[in-house]
């Protein structure tokens, strides 16, 4: 197949620009910057998604028959604004999806992610792929999640020409992952705000890797939430890390976050209690049944492979 990868140079980009290559697809992998290295039987271009012309540019020259698009804003950076973001996540995405329209292309795979479903009291102990997605305004990335989403969904119902593979990822977890995640287990002590069990579900990188692999060929167009099975708590965790945790009301630690964050003591506001309270814990069904992948790693099984790496 014709595969064009966007975010190509990216944690997950380039793992899947080399997975699909060693399969033996024809791989152009778009991003800012030419990789150094370039991997080896990849064409590579510079490709910004916020500019319109240079990504129909980009699908002209390579005509691809498959579009996986992975550009995205997961941690920004330092001098990083929301306009920014705004315009990689959704901006980027809508460009994307134009010019698979424009280009006669067969199917776009997107990673997406459980934060699409967003952080809310009301939500499911375990979220189907039936659950809307609710991404909250106050978290950038669930926003856009929520925002691209969207506009995916109105894509299938006008352009159902054009196969669609969404993948709602979990938490990834690998050897070489350090992101705002595991930043929390690094800590001395584990925050859990009091009432809130605050599980995780895990995935491992080379599933994901491997999802998407399979996503580019498979008969199963839809859309999948991507996690390990069974979930961990904070005290789970800390457990297992030898670590103890900090039990804090909730009350307290948003009161604690809306005087750190002016002085410059912590880059989180006080909306950042619904993130630690109501994290959507994804149930992964769909992804073994009706995709036909499950995942090596089972969310304990993942964290120990982290945490041991």
């Amino acid at each position: 197949m014709r595969v064009l990868v966007t975010g190509a140079n990216g944690f997950l980009g380039s793992s899947v620009v080399r997975s699909l290559a060693a399969a033996g697809h024809d791989v152009t992998g778009a991003d800012l910057a030419v990789p150094v290295p370039p991997v080896p039987g990849v064409r590579h271009l510079v490709v910004d998604v916020t500019d319109a012309a240079l990504v129909d540019d980009a699908f002209a020259g390579t005509r691809p028959e498959v579009v996986v698009h992975l550009a995205s804003i997961v941690t920004p950076g330092r001098g990083s604004t929301r306009e920014l973001e705004y315009r990689v996540d959704v901006d980027g995405s809508r460009h994307v999806l134009d010019a698979c329209l424009a280009h006669g292309v067969r199917r776009i795979v997107v990673s997406s992610s459980g934060a699409a479903y967003g952080y809310h009291a009301d939500s499911p102990a375990w979220i189907t792929e039936d659950q809307p997605v609710r991404g909250n305004a106050e978290f950038a990335y669930s926003h856009h999640k929520r925002l691209v989403e969207e506009m995916l969904a109105a894509a299938r119902a006008e352009r159902p020409e054009l196969e669609q593979v969404v993948l709602r990822i979990g938490t990834i977890l690998g050897e070489k992952v350090d992101n705002q995640i595991t930043a929390l287990f690094e800590r001395p002590r584990l925050l859990k705000i009091r009432g809130a069990d605050s599980p995780f579900v895990f995935v491992w990188d080379t599933d994901v890797t491997a999802v998407i692999e399979r996503a580019v060929t498979a008969d199963a167009p839809g859309v999948y939430n991507v996690a390990g099975d069974g979930t961990l708590t904070v005290g789970e965790i800390a457990a297992r890390l030898g670590k103890p945790v900090l039990t804090v009301p909730e009350p307290v630690l948003r009161w604690a976050l809306r005087l750190a964050r002016p002085l410059g003591l912590t880059p989180y506001g006080p909306e950042q209690t619904r993130f630690l309270r109501f994290r959507p814990v994804l149930d992964n069904t769909r992804l073994k049944t009706v995709f036909g992948y499950t995942p090596s790693k089972t969310t304990a099984e993942a964290f120990e492979a982290w945490r041991t790496r």
